[in-house]
């Protein structure tokens, strides 16, 4: 018995741990704010989707330090470039279709077909959330499915 319940608290503390270090952030060193070249770290942003408030993130990483600062003007030219690899429809179609949400960054002129290829890729990925379910809801597995030659994994 006693056994057991080292056992159960060793896992328990892992898992602990594990959760804890997935929370864990990674902030700019000192080196990094002083050495950083803002145009790329924004191309980096933009290409990913990040708001221009972001860079405040930044600024407090960096605030308090001798030497360089973060710089907005070029930290934002950079998402600015990077934005337009973010912003396109197959992207925006991609991001609805993995369960993503949509953040609005993109130019407004473009929003109404970004909105819309997103909304088609989200409405794939309830479709299929909502297949899966009902399959594994009647069917849990696979050999127990008395239709199983039809499964999508089969054929």
């Amino acid at each position: 018995m006693q056994k057991l319940y080292t056992i159960s608290l060793i896992v328990s503390l892992s898992m602990a741990t594990a959760v804890l270090a997935g929370c864990a952030t990674t902030k700019l060193t000192p080196q990094q704010c002083q050495a950083q070249d803002w145009e790329k770290r924004g191309l980096a942003d933009g290409e990913i989707g990040r708001s221009p408030n972001y860079f405040g993130k930044y600024l407090g990483e960096c605030a308090g330090l001798a030497g360089k600062q973060p710089n907005r003007q070029l930290w934002e030219q950079g998402r600015q470039e990077g934005l337009k690899t973010f912003c396109t429809e197959l992207n925006a179609y991609r991001l609805g279709r993995e369960g993503y949400q949509w953040q609005p960054v993109c130019p407004t002129e473009q929003r109404i077909k970004l909105e819309n290829a997103y909304l088609k890729g989200r409405n794939k990925y309830l479709s299929n959330r909502a297949y899966d379910y009902w399959e594994n809801y009647w069917f849990p597995h696979p050999y127990h499915n008395p239709y199983w030659y039809h499964h999508p994994y089969f054929w």
